[in-house]
């Protein structure tokens, strides 16, 4: 995490300090291993190992014990499934140590140390640390070379249990399996069960409703969204004119005073005709940019300047020419300039960064999004956190950049963009909430986190979906929004769940017994009071396009006082369109902490029933201002289910 990311979590009012004394909270994160050498799992400034860690620094290839530190408490690696399932294989590298840079960049994203000096080529250039600095790290490796086997994870994670983490992070998922085949359900219920909370990634599989993968009622699933940092080159054209546009070129190219070509003939960039320019910036327009920059490359001008408003340039981890992408305003100035003198030149300044870019969020183009597959009538995913073009630690013996052709270049820190990258984001949230409520929940902090997040920008305007033409996001694209480290550390009110109350939710589900003890694994539960109503602190009605009637749902929720003593809350609600909806009653009057108090939300929708999605919300407000308690109301059509 850069320092503009951190920032992004800073300009919150009373944001937790990631400085906070957080040391013995141990976060868990399974995923490719890690490069224990990287700086950012140095132990400097921390205190003695927790006496209750019962996990261990597995030696293996090129790994020993020596390696764990009082940051980097444990290390194991799990890959019986992939030799199970591939008898003859040898594996590449029998240990803990990351071969894919995937592990490392996610735990030193959680709880890496500070690492002064850190930048991706020049860009983004100051001090890096994870979102929980001070707290410990136990990595679990269950990806390989070979591949990854669902038991290896189920494996994994349930020795993150049993070695006595509070958090796991766990960036991956299985697609097209019900819960009781999913090994990061079943293995995230028993954690559950022992008070940690599971923090896994939405998915990567864009706009399509129902794409996102761990949609699991006990997890806290996290999606993608941007920060409002701009990794720049800078244009100067020759009458003077700056402008800012986007670059990720990785070497410090010289781009001084140059010929700028301009021609309508070859201007869309897409064949080898560009090729005859071969000195000089070429302007490129009305094409796809990635298509556009591949073409240059192997026309070997020497720089070009793309036009183009195609959100996923913001995404992507490569630029492997010297070029800039500007916005087609200011690519009508450029032309103008181009087309208006006799013997137009510009010049290209490269490692360049600015931060306050608006607006910022927006939700990523790639992530994922619900209903839930795995059971959607829980509104999924819970919340957004950064996770475009995120720095953070990679391995050497991986590129992290290239130049065209075949330069592959390594750097200490890569940018990469993902939900894998929003996860640990929100992992460490929750590490800090944990540190200062070691008493709340898995529940109680994903609660906390959820009725706290954001749902604006930069601007003060709705956050928008950069995959859908920067329309207004709804919540199945990012859940209740920006995740808000500060009013989650007080927030007033929670809803908590109990271990039977997903039990309960499972029986209405029509799992069998079988079924439902591949969850639990164990016998202990009953179905006396199986409900579909999960006390969430967010909602979804379903319709379906058979449903003749006006479809009306009832929601019944408890809430927790968690604030210093009495308090009385007043209900705002936001109606979705087509939507009549009521709230019993409309006050809760706390008389002290921890008292719990009831309300019933029925929704009634009387819109079309052709796939639209309407949304708003609905908010208990302390009456003397000090809390506001948001859940998100969405009415949507149903899907398949796995």
């Amino acid at each position: 995490m850069s320092e503009d990311e951190l920032q992004v979590l800073e300009k919150l009012p009373g944001f937790v300090s990631a400085y906070a004394d957080n040391t013995d909270v141990i976060v868990g994160v399974i995923d490719s291993g890690v490069w224990p050498e990287s700086r950012s799992f140095k132990d400097n400034g921390m205190t003695e190992i927790p006496s209750r860690w019962k996990g261990i620094c597995e030696p293996g290839q090129e790994f020993n014990a020596s390696m764990c530190n009082k940051k980097l408490i444990g290390v194991r690696y799990f890959n019986k499934g992939v030799k199970a399932a591939r008898p003859n294989i040898t594996i590449s590298m029998n240990s803990g140590r990351d071969t894919h840079g995937h592990g490392t960049h996610t735990s030193s994203t959680v709880g890496g140390n500070y690492v002064e000096g850190a930048s991706f080529f020049g860009y983004a250039t100051g001090t890096t640390r994870g979102v929980a600095p001070r707290a410990r790290l136990a990595i679990y490796k269950v990806i390989w070379d070979e591949g990854r086997h669902a038991s290896d994870v189920l494996a994994g994670m349930d020795q993150a249990v049993a070695d006595g983490v509070d958090v796991i992070s766990i960036s991956m998922g299985f697609d097209d399996v019900p819960l009781y085949e999913d090994p990061i359900a079943i293995a995230s219920f028993g954690a559950m069960e022992k008070g940690i909370l599971v923090s896994p990634s939405a998915g990567n599989a864009g706009v399509t409703p129902g794409s996102l993968h761990n949609g699991i009622p006990w997890l806290l699933t996290t999606a993608a969204g941007s920060v409002d940092r701009v990794l720049s080159g800078k244009l100067t054209l020759g009458n003077g004119q700056v402008i800012t546009g986007w670059s990720m070129c990785p070497a410090n190219a010289l781009v001084d005073e140059l010929p700028l070509v301009y021609d309508e003939l070859i201007s869309s960039c897409n064949s080898t005709d560009v090729s005859s320019f071969n000195y000089g910036i070429i302007i490129c327009e009305n094409g796809d940019v990635f298509d556009q920059i591949e073409t240059i490359a192997q026309s070997s001008p020497t720089a070009a300047i793309y036009i183009s408003n195609d959100p996923r340039i913001f995404e992507y981890e490569e630029f492997q020419y010297p070029g800039v992408v500007i916005s087609p305003e200011d690519g009508a100035v450029v032309i103008s300039y181009a087309t208006s003198v006799i013997d137009p030149v510009a010049s290209i300044n490269f490692q360049e960064t600015f931060v306050r870019s608006t607006p910022a969020p927006v939700v990523a183009s790639y992530t994922s999004r619900g209903p839930s597959p795995s059971y959607q009538g829980i509104l999924k995913p819970d919340i957004m956190a950064p996770g475009s073009l995120v720095l953070a630690s990679s391995i050497p013996n991986v590129y992290t950049a290239t130049i065209y052709p075949h330069i592959e270049l390594r750097n200490e820190f890569a940018m990469i963009s993902g939900t894998s990258m929003a996860c640990p984001h929100s992992s460490g949230i929750a590490a800090l909430l944990k540190g200062v409520h070691p008493e709340w929940s898995p529940a109680a902090i994903r609660s906390a986190m959820i009725t706290g997040a954001i749902n604006i920008d930069n601007t003060n305007s709705p956050i928008k979906d950069s995959g859908l033409n920067y329309s207004i996001v709804n919540p199945l694209a990012m859940g209740a929004g920006l995740v808000n480290p500060n009013f989650a550390l007080n927030p007033g009110l929670i809803y908590d769940a109990t271990r039977q109350d997903y039990v309960n939710l499972l029986c209405a589900m029509n799992f069998t017994r079988k079924q439902i003890l591949t969850i639990t694994r164990s016998s202990s539960y009953n179905c006396q009071n199986a409900s579909s109503d999960l006390n969430y602190p967010s909602f979804i009605a379903l319709y379906t396009n058979e449903t003749a009637a006006t479809p009306t749902q009832k929601f019944v929720r408890t809430m927790t006082n968690v604030g210093d003593g009495p308090a009385n809350y007043s209900i705002n609600v936001i109606v979705p369109s087509d939507t009549n909806f009521s709230v019993y009653p409309p006050r809760l009057s706390f008389n002290s902490k921890y008292e719990k108090l009831s309300y019933t939300l029925t929704v009634e929708y009387s819109g079309s029933k052709t796939g639209e999605v309407v949304f708003g919300s609905l908010t208990w407000v302390d009456v003397i201002g000090l809390h506001a308690v948001t859940s998100s109301i969405v009415v949507a059509p149903m899907i398949h289910t796995w």
